[in-house]
């Protein structure tokens, strides 16, 4: 006697079930009934014979296991399988500045998939944003940001000058000596201003801000300087209240050394400061200089500064060990007052042991200031700079009371200029002229530089303010030769002084002096000069290369 098939099937687990797994149920309780069965099945189900007979075929033909629902192939075909030049399309819209139409309104606007839905609709291609978005991911696309890794041009030996600093640091640490990372944060504002960042607070209550920060010429300013001892892994901020100048930059070391350093180390008699090359402790700045040589006397420290290449700040170590650190303290509250950024900075702590201590400093820093002549040569003679970039690299050491420290020589002459220099430098890759050309500039040229010498000499008769006589001369030939050189900027004034046998300060002034001279040349220098060289070569080797590419680019031509 058979079963009933309103007894054996589940009705209540059907909706459960997916098609396919409804379907190969359904089967397997028709072949239970035996003759009849599909047809009870099916009634009682609710579905079609035919479902329930196609499930009995799968049965029997032993079918695998597909893991879904329809067999490959299946279903509704694809935007991309309907429209076979709708990918083509697409990515002529995804790239429109390499392959695309240069007047497509998606060269200038950002591709989403609403946009790009909409062009591909214009061109004849309906497809949706949803779409759109599938064809892209199955394209091997995805949503991305700006990647900020490309590095600029980079400076010569930018990489030995890093091994510099840490073989450098490394001695001064093995000999337990201070290594001090210094740098300026960028300003605070003082007041009620929203601080990005989130702090856990009571749930629904933030704290509230202005919607809007109106930040006035009025409104007081923090300038943290950050001096960070590597050996202590210990920092000190000077919080200024004026600007960052070079005086606020010495000053926050002298706090320094007086309030944490010569307590740190006593007995020591140097001090290694690494900091980047721009700012206010930049490599160029006299007056950051002439600070570090009064606080070695005051002190009676030997100060040795490394600078680290141009474009390499963020590789200093008071960046990621400090100053990461204070911005993390100060996330998600207002800087109402100095006292409350006091003592957060102070508060700052991290798992490794590191200490903040904050000060506050209320002095003026004024800028504009310029130095004497007399300032600017005793600035650079406390300088002994290393043999390796002694622009980056230098030493500072103190100075007894009654040291009286030798005047500068007057180099009123100069040795001559050797004849292999001027004949390199000559050379039309850098002037932008043939020597036959520039000699008759040097010519046309002259009386310009007889008026121009007169002038200075009146001038220095009237006001003592003539020409520099802490500068060597230059004859007019070399003058002009200079002048042209810094105008087009196709070699470095540092390396064209070491050639020429003088320093670069002298060419430079010469430069300046001599410049002028060169808007009476004519139009067709005034077209050489608008040639300007982004990265002149900085060594003989360069230089030599520069010359070489401009030959070989001649004589192919001539070829």
């Amino acid at each position: 006697m058979g079963r009933s098939p309103g007894a054996s099937i589940r009705r209540p687990v059907l909706p459960h079930l997916d098609e396919r797994q409804r379907r190969l149920y359904l089967a397997s309780e028709a072949e239970a009934l035996g003759h009849g069965g599909i047809t009870a099945v099916a009634r009682v189900a609710e579905v079609s014979e035919s479902t329930v007979a196609r499930g009995c075929e799968e049965l029997t033909s032993g079918a695998e296991t597909l893991g879904r629902v329809r067999r490959p192939g299946g279903g509704r075909k694809s935007a991309a399988e309907r429209d076979p030049g709708l990918v083509a399309a697409l990515e002529l819209l995804i790239e429109p500045r390499e392959v695309g139409d240069p007047v497509s309104p998606l060269r200038w606007t950002t591709a989403s998939l609403r946009d790009l839905s909409r062009e591909l609709t214009d061109a004849g291609h309906p497809v949706s944003a949803p779409v759109v978005g599938g064809l892209l991911r199955a394209m091997g696309f995805s949503l991305q940001g700006m990647a900020k890794t490309r590095a600029g041009s980079q400076v010569p030996d930018r990489d030995a000058q890093f091994r510099h600093i840490n073989t450098a640091a490394e001695r001064f640490l093995a000999e337990g000596l201070p290594v001090v990372s210094v740098d300026a944060k960028q300003k605070e504002p003082i007041g009620d201003f929203a601080r990005p960042g989130r702090t856990y607070r009571p749930k629904g209550e933030p704290i509230i801000a202005p919607d809007h920060d109106f930040i006035g010429p009025d409104t007081p300013v923090a300038i943290p300087y950050g001096i960070y001892d590597l050996g202590r892994d210990s920092g000190w901020v000077n919080l200024g209240t004026d600007r960052n100048t070079a005086a606020f930059a010495v000053e926050s070391l002298r706090r320094w050394w007086k309030g944490q350093g010569c307590l740190d180390y006593p007995g020591v008699d140097r001090l290694l400061v690494t900091a980047d090359s721009g700012g206010a402790n930049s490599a160029d700045s006299r007056l950051f200089k002439m600070g570090l040589a009064d606080v070695a006397d005051e002190c009676g420290l030997s100060i040795t500064v490394m600078h680290f290449p141009p474009g390499t700040s963020k590789w200093n170590k008071v960046e990621h060990r400090l100053f990461s650190r204070i911005t993390h303290s100060l996330r998600g509250q207002p800087l109402t007052s100095y006292e409350v950024l006091l003592e957060t900075i102070s508060a700052t702590r991290t798992s490794t042991g590191l200490t903040v201590h904050a000060v506050l400093d209320e002095n003026a820093y004024p800028t504009g200031r310029v130095l004497t002549r007399a300032e600017r040569k005793s600035a650079d003679r406390r300088v002994e700079r290393d043999e390796f970039h002694g622009e980056w690299n230098y030493t500072i050491a103190p100075q007894d009371p009654g040291q009286q420290l030798p005047e500068a020589p007057h180099d009123e002459s100069g040795p001559p200029v050797p004849a292999a220099a001027t004949f390199l430098l000559t050379h039309p890759a850098l002037t932008g002229m043939p020597r036959e050309q520039f000699e008759q500039l040097v010519l046309h040229l002259e009386p310009c530089q007889q008026v121009l010498t007169e002038a200075e000499r009146q001038g220095a008769g009237r006001d003592n303010r003539g020409r520099n006589p802490g500068f060597g001369t230059l004859d007019h030939r070399h003058r002009v030769l200079t002048a042209v050189l810094r105008s087009r900027n196709t070699v470095t004034l540092t390396l064209a002084a070491e050639l020429m046998g003088r320093t670069r300060n002298v060419l430079s002034y010469h430069a300046g002096r001599s410049k002028p001279m060169l808007a009476f040349a004519g139009p067709e220098l005034a077209r050489v000069l608008v040639f300007r060289r982004t990265h002149p070569p900085r060594t003989l080797e360069a230089l030599k290369r520069v010359i070489e590419n401009h030959d070989n680019e001649i004589n192919s031509g001539n070829s």
